[in-house]
């Protein structure tokens, strides 16, 4: 790998963002391609974050801030990844579910989503059906992905899901969801396409749902 694009890799993998955007602007000053940067400097390093976190080396503090300082970099690569025409993963509709204000795991899944190329469109928390139906209908969500921390806001999953299904658009989505009282049972029981237990797993549900 370039030296450029290993500098980045590293900043991003140790969560420095000041380091991460100055291996941005050194890469691009370099006349490196924006879509390189993104794929090897940017969403190897958050890959490699995902496996550590998987194998129990990183904790979710450590994904966040490597996660942080990827964002921090992306920043600045964006305008250049637009001029370059580079096609994004898919497009991700993210929020918390109505009744439901958490928001620290919804966060960290966009944020590993987004390092991972897709764009996010992040509905935020308590989010009524009607918005995620919006997000698919006029922004073009590939992905609908909601959470939620209550057992008591669990019931909502499904009146979401039966909404965007009322909606003719079930058919036209990827529904996913997760959130610490939620299982794989329960995502088949409601008609989810998918569960994942953690951020780094949900990066990997949703590029195999649209792969």
């Amino acid at each position: 790998m370039n030296e450029k694009l290993t500098a980045l890799y590293n900043a991003i993998q140790e969560g420095d963002v000041t380091s991460a955007q100055a291996g941005v602007r050194a890469a691009l000053e370099a006349g490196l391609e924006p879509g390189s940067i993104l794929n090897e400097g940017m969403i190897a390093a958050m890959k490699e974050v995902g496996r550590l976190f998987e194998e129990g080396e990183y904790f979710v503090p450590e994904m966040l801030i490597s996660a942080r300082a990827m964002q921090g970099a992306l920043v600045l690569l964006k305008p250049h990844l637009m001029s370059s025409d580079v096609k994004s993963a898919g497009k991700v509709a993210i929020g918390t579910i109505k009744g439901d204000l958490h928001d620290i795991g919804k966060n960290l899944v966009a944020l590993m989503l987004e390092g991972a190329g897709f764009e996010i469109i992040d509905l935020g928390v308590d989010v009524a059906p009607d918005k995620f139906i919006d997000a698919i209908s006029n922004n073009g969500a590939d992905i609908v992905a909601f959470s939620a921390l209550l057992t008591t806001t669990m019931p909502n999953m499904k009146t979401t899901i039966d909404a965007i299904t009322q909606a003719g658009l079930r058919d036209k989505v990827k529904v996913i969801i997760g959130g610490a009282p939620v299982t794989q049972a329960y995502a088949d029981q409601i008609g989810a396409d998918g569960f994942a237990s953690d951020a780094s797993r949900a990066v990997s549900l949703a590029t195999s749902l649209l792969g």
